[in-house]
């Protein structure tokens, strides 16, 4: 029986993966990965070579999944994501479930993080947080008057850089412009960002811009 290892590769900094998850890369003969060509370029950067990526993303797990399963029974598998670590966010948990249902052995190589990473520099408390994944492309206002009733809790959740004005003017409508926010953008990267203020000042700063890039993640505290 072969066994499942759950491996968080870097979000931005190819240099953040630690020396267990190269490990388990090199070792291993099969890596399930989100993108493929993602994989392919961290694979490179490090030379290591002779790998079989399996695709595995939303909403082909629910096709890959039997596959790997029928693989763990003779192999180990690595399971990837494009970005950080496997499951949050992405479908990576239907697979782990799985697995823990055959009774298949599942070991976590913990990781780079960007909801860890972009909580820990915004400089908001992190004794209690919620991490509530992407934002809802509908219903934003009726999802943040639900949050309200969070109190003395950190909010930290994923946000595309073409809705993140939107978003935003939608949470000063809810909470007021004095909220106190952070927008974490482009992590571990070249034009890594953090704007933290009143939410009227951050959201000041963005509109003024001719253009929004990167990855978002947005935090406040009530």
């Amino acid at each position: 029986m072969g066994k499942l290892y759950v491996v968080a590769t870097p979000i931005g900094n190819l240099k953040d993966i630690t020396l267990r998850a190269l490990e388990v890369l090199k070792e291993v003969s099969f890596i399930a990965c989100e993108d493929t060509r993602r994989t392919s370029i961290l694979l490179n950067h490090y030379k290591i070579e002779g790998k079989k990526l399996l695709s595995y993303y939303e909403p082909k797990e629910s096709v890959q999944v039997p596959k790997i399963l029928k693989l763990l029974e003779r192999e180990d598998v690595a399971l990837v994501t494009d970005a950080g670590t496997p499951s949050i966010s992405d479908p990576g948990y239907k697979l782990i479930k799985a697995c823990i249902d055959k009774g298949i052995q599942v070991e976590v190589i913990p990781g780079p993080s960007a909801v860890m990473t972009a909580l820990v520099g915004s400089g908001l408390p992190t004794d209690r947080f919620l991490f509530v994944g992407f934002l809802p492309r509908k219903g934003l206002s009726g999802f943040f008057e639900d949050i309200k009733n969070y109190q003395d809790t950190t909010v930290v959740a994923f946000e595309s850089p073409n809705r993140v004005l939107k978003s935003l003017e939608i949470m000063k409508g809810i909470f007021g412009g004095d909220l106190q926010v952070c927008v974490a953008r482009e992590l571990t990267k070249i034009h890594e960002e953090f704007l933290r203020g009143k939410l009227s000042e951050v959201y000041e700063d963005l509109s003024s811009r001719g253009e929004i890039k990167g990855e978002i993640v947005i935090l406040w505290r009530q």
